[in-house]
């Protein structure tokens, strides 16, 4: 560690000493816990689901309000407040049963209603998720609710499980800062900019929480690091994996945060002062070639020292993901697959073809060490395929336009087979996918009959399908437009003594995913 940073986490330390600690930490003594979160992590709107509290497919399922379902540890669907649930024929309507048996925490009915109003809420207001597939959510009864689809969405128990449930009697502009709901904890206290507690609902309907008190503390890095180095907290985010602090444990949570980067499938042509697609990239067997080239398991040993998994899809692990992605990294074959190409190795090693020299750049986002150590390891290792490229950081107000000519290492990850569909699927209209050029018919096709589908399993396998159905998709045998390099492995600080329940794969970044299960910790 460089010595300025050593100083710095010092003084922090020294600071955060002296400030008297009876509001920071309580203990295992009252089954509380004081978790920090990076400073980003704060919903700036307050926690409500309409503008990110719960509603966002990278975000988290709620604490304080009560979902109709959730996800389980494999990333299946059980219920919450539902009893059950169902879909017409046509996939355009779905039919929830709710519990009659749960109250809010100001001591009013959740009915039908509640739910009508937030999902309506949620299509009218969200500015963090789609809700455009939903017409309308209608109360039947006070135990009924329908939701009328725009169109068949066979994943809508997947918004369902991160889509909290606010009381229309007591929602209005201010709700986010003061939220009423019927989840496992309530909001006690929120100084912005520093903390938020919550606190066990002594009426929950479900389990009742071990952990009586949460206190999240945003802190910046340096800050965090120096609140777990004095002793403050209970629980935070290590950003090395060789560091050491004594009574802490390191907890690795595994992962679906990929990091990959994409290929321009088109041949270069410029539209309204942007440039769409690579000469170099827009010939399949060259991309192919790049997959076979990347040593995956090098990678995470010397980028991430060994705490990550291999990725070769956006959704490994869940249960959509198609096993005929895996690729074995063979650079020989890779080097053949460029011959096969006409790119031949040239005296200084770099391969031509028609006068032209095979050069990429692979752009990171400034600031993200990681992104930038995975850019510089993925150039070396092309350089051996006689691939010359550069790195390049960029800033996210340029990058989404240079990404559409040029490499760009990417952070993807969520528990919804829709972050599939973002990526591969052609807008309407363009010809192309939204994040880099690239269209195949047959891939949407599977995708689009997958949203159609009535029934949610039975989806799953075509979103198998639009990855690989024997003759094309996205995998190595087909159009490989992109190229998935990892999942990284979240990595924590656990004050000796507190046990965290088992994580189900956590989705793209650091935050509140880890307190999703808090009330099943303990202390021992």
């Amino acid at each position: 560690m460089k010595i300025k940073k050593v100083i710095s986490l010092l003084c922090t330390a020294a600071m955060l000493l002296a400030v008297p600690a009876g509001n920071v930490y309580a203990g295992a003594e009252d089954q509380s816990v004081v978790v920090t979160m990076p400073t980003t992590s704060e919903p700036e709107s307050g926690f409500d689901p309409a503008y990110g509290w719960g509603a966002g497919e990278h975000v988290h399922e709620p604490l304080i309000q009560s979902t109709l379902v959730r996800t389980t540890k494999d990333l299946g669907i059980e219920n919450d407040l539902a009893t059950e649930y169902s879909c017409s024929d046509d996939g355009l309507t779905w039919t929830v049963k709710i519990r009659d048996d749960v109250k809010f925490t100001d001591g009013e009915p959740l009915t039908a209603s509640d739910v009508a109003f937030t999902f309506n809420t949620c299509r009218d207001e969200s500015s963090v998720n789609d809700f455009t597939m939903l017409k309308e959510a209608v109360a039947v009864d006070d135990t009924t609710v329908e939701f009328h689809m725009n169109e068949p969405y066979s994943i809508w128990p997947y918004t369902m499980a991160i889509v909290g449930i606010v009381p229309e009697h007591a929602y209005d502009e201010n709700y986010g800062q003061n939220p009423i709901g019927s989840g496992r904890y309530i909001m006690k206290q929120w100084d912005k900019g520093q903390q938020v507690i919550f606190e066990a609902n002594p009426d929950y309907y479900g389990e009742e929480p071990k952990i009586k008190k949460l206190t999240v503390l945003f802190m910046e890095e340096d800050a965090a690091m120096a609140a777990a180095m004095s002793g403050q907290v209970d629980h935070t985010a290590a950003s090395y994996s060789d560091q050491e602090i004594d009574g802490y444990e390191l907890l690795s949570v595994a992962t679906v945060d990929n990091r990959g980067f994409n290929l321009p499938c088109t041949e270069p042509e410029e539209k309204d002062g942007i440039t769409y697609g690579n000469s170099l990239t827009s010939d399949v067997k060259v991309r192919r070639a790049i997959n076979l080239a990347i040593d995956r398991e090098e990678m995470i040993e010397n980028v991430l020292n060994g705490y990550g998994t291999v990725a070769y899809s956006v959704c490994d692990k869940m249960p959509w993901y198609n096993e005929e992605a895996v690729t074995e990294y063979d650079l020989d074959a890779a080097k053949a697959l460029m011959e096969e190409a006409g790119w031949i190795e040239g005296d200084d090693g770099i391969r031509e073809k028609d006068g032209e020299k095979a050069e990429l750049t692979i752009m990171f986002s400034n600031g993200d060490s990681v992104r930038q150590a995975l850019a510089e390891d993925s150039a070396n290792q092309l350089r051996e395929l006689g691939i010359d490229v550069t790195t390049s950081g960029v800033g996210w107000d340029t990058a989404y336009d240079q990404a559409q000519s040029e490499p760009l290492i990417w952070g993807w990850g969520a528990h919804s087979p829709m972050e599939l569909y973002n990526i591969y699927h052609t807008i309407k209209d363009t010809g192309s996918a939204e994040y880099s050029p690239y269209e195949n018919e047959t891939v949407d096709k599977y995708m689009d009959e997958a949203l159609a589908s009535s029934n949610l399993e039975e989806s799953y396998d075509l979103w198998k399908k639009a990855q690989w159905d024997g003759t094309t998709g996205i995998t190595q045998e087909g159009d490989i437009p992109w190229i998935w390099l990892c999942n990284i492995d979240h990595l924590y600080f656990v004050r000796d003594g507190l046990k965290v329940a088992d994580q189900k794969l956590h989705p793209h970044g650091h935050g509140w995913s880890i307190v999703n299960n808090v009330d099943q910790w303990e202390w021992e």
